[in-house]
């Protein structure tokens, strides 16, 4: 039950509209109670002949008044009480992605990006069903159901009573089935999400699905996916299917209660016949509010399951936060210092980082170089506390990380990864990121720096040109070179890159490594590369090796020691001199 904590808020937010919604609900279901009371009336009169055509207009008159007004009442308890089951999902989905958005990097190297997209779409729905539909027919059942009744016995208490007969098997019945549909439904959420999953990755990858001729492949597996979801979709309709009828069965069993009992005492005038047919409209308004019990256990035990699953990943803290006395970051100059650094990606497992110390001046350049899988990445997701470290502390200015807040200290570090990534938009907004007051100067100057404005000038819209999902019209250097125009333009003392040039060209590459030489002195640099002339010039450079530092030092120093740096060095250089 902790979970209706999430949707609490809401409620009370909006209880004026709750509550306007509900007595207008409220009077469309007293409403409807009065149309058996004019056809008793109709139905006496004319067994009674005692009705004409001015009578019988009368009536009609009555009937279609009372219609008009159910019909403004149903519209504005729709607006009300529908309109706060919008707000609730809009309110559930924006805290569910700020949530998502505090959560460390740990927690999406895990999580299914398919299951995310589940429970931002169909457990939210599902929510929104339960709140608002389910508000509806709960109130169907509890008040319309006992205004029914309430009528029903003062027209015959005892034929009443007979009809109620089957209400405690309802009831019975009910929580019986109710546990199995909140366990179903789950497994059929679950059962969803691993569904998008495996479509969302299957699009993702269609041009190497395509590539590689695995259409029919691919197909079989998503069809596999999807025939468990039919499975656990079909296991919840025996449930429900067997739930409905139930419901049913017994509504029609009070229905022959009332003709076989109510048609005799109708026949011994006990009753008019007026009374048996408003009767047994009552029982026919009864049923919905029997069937809306069922409907209300349906749509609470679908909201209840995506709220459990809604509840986890809102319950779920992030690994990196910030310290109760965590500082702001105000002025930074760039010195960065690892002590005795070690990291592991799971508690007990294997360092990745192992005993790192460096003391980098702020203003200096420090190359990593290193074997694929050495730590080189990992190193430098640590810094802006991506990840936090295991043992040790890095220092930022003399100060642990740690102790500065979060926001504040990746204000003032610009980080290009190794895999690029562009959003869906243009080519300007993908470079300012968001930062609008941006100067078109600035822009330029920061795609000229990137080796990127003479490319940039070749596309018919320029900087408004658009990038595509995931930048899928640019190449894989155009990618490359909008990040680095992206971090360049950011005002701050530490630019990491990782491995910045390894998708464009050998001249294009010098001419991004020739900016990055130009701001020594004013940034602190850390670049990691494979190709190593792209990091000779760094004020010091050091060797990974399965994340240990191997090598440490000048490129000259490291060409003297003929171990990994100087060898990949000297094979790197022949290659390019043969124009491989």
């Amino acid at each position: 039950m902790k979970s209706i904590n999430l949707i609490k808020p809401y409620f009370i937010e909006n209880r004026f509209s709750i509550f306007c919604g509900l007595v207008c609900l409220i009077i469309v279901d007293l409403l409807q109670l009065f149309i058996p009371r004019v056809i008793k009336w109709a139905v006496d009169d004319l067994t009674a002949l005692q009705i004409n055509l001015k009578g019988l207009f009368l009536y009609s008159i009555y009937m279609v008044g009372i219609a008009l007004t159910i019909g403004i009442f149903r519209y504005f308890w729709r607006c009300c009480l529908l309109g706060t089951s919008r707000h609730i999902e809009e309110g559930l989905r924006n805290a569910l992605f700020a949530h998502i958005q505090t959560l460390s990097a740990s927690y999406f190297d895990k999580a299914k990006t398919g299951d995310l997209m589940a429970h931002a779409t169909n457990d939210i729905q599902q929510i929104r069903m339960a709140t608002g539909m389910g508000m509806v027919a709960l109130n169907d059942a509890v008040v319309l159901g006992i205004a029914s009744i309430g009528f029903m016995a003062y027209i015959n208490i005892k034929l009443t009573l007979l009809v109620l007969i089957p209400m405690p098997l309802i009831v019975m019945g009910t929580r019986f089935f109710s546990k199995k549909m909140h366990r179903s439904y789950q497994e059929v959420q679950s059962a969803f999400s691993d569904l998008t999953e495996v479509v969302r990755e299957r699009f993702a990858g269609i041009r190497i699905v395509k590539a590689y001729n695995r259409q029919n492949y691919e197909t079989k597996k998503v069809e596999a996916m999807s025939k468990a979801y039919v499975n656990k979709n079909l296991s919840l309709v025996k449930i429900v299917g067997s739930f409905f009828p139930m419901m049913l069965l017994f509504s029609n069993i009070s229905l022959a209660i009332v003709l076989y009992f109510g048609g005799r005492q109708a026949i011994s005038l006990t009753i008019t016949a007026g009374d048996f047919v408003a009767f047994i409209s009552y029982l026919g308004i009864l049923t919905w509010p029997m069937m809306a019990l069922g409907w209300v256990t349906n749509l609470i035990q679908r909201g209840r399951a995506s709220l459990d699953r809604l509840n986890r990943i809102l319950q779920t803290q992030p690994e990196v936060v910030n310290l109760p006395d965590a500082k702001p970051a105000y002025r930074i100059k760039g010195g960065i210092i690892f002590e005795n650094v070690s990291f592991s990606y799971e508690h007990g497992a294997f360092p990745v980082l192992s005993g790192i110390d460096i003391d980098l001046k702020p203003g200096k350049i420090l190359g990593i170089v290193g074997s694929q899988g050495s730590g080189k990445t990992t190193f430098l997701s640590l810094i802006p506390r991506l990840y936090d470290v295991t043992h040790g502390r890095i220092l930022l200015d003399n100060e642990d990380i740690k102790a500065i807040q979060i926001g504040g200290l990746r204000s003032h570090i610009s980080f290009v990864p190794q895999e690029p990534f562009l959003f869906a938009g243009t080519i300007r907004e993908n470079i300012i990121l968001g930062k609008n007051h941006t100067k078109n100067q600035e822009l330029i100057r920061a795609s000229i720096d990137s080796a990127l404005y003479e490319t940039i000038k070749s596309f018919p819209d320029g900087f408004d040109s658009v990038t595509g999902e995931k930048g899928i019209i640019l190449s894989g250097g155009q990618k490359q070179r909008i990040a680095l125009a992206r971090a360049l333009l950011q005002d701050t003392s530490v630019l990491i890159l990782d491995d910045p040039i390894s998708q464009v060209d050998l001249e294009t590459g010098t001419s991004i490594i020739n900016t990055i030489r130009a701001m020594a002195g004013f940034r602190t640099i850390i670049i990691v590369s494979h190709r190593l002339s792209a990091v000779q010039f760094a004020d010091q450079i050091i060797t990974l090796d399965t994340g240990r530092i191997v090598e440490s030092g000048t490129h000259a120093r490291l060409m003297k020691n003929n171990r990994y740096y100087a060898k990949t060095y000297r094979l790197q250089e022949i290659e390019e001199g043969l124009g491989t």
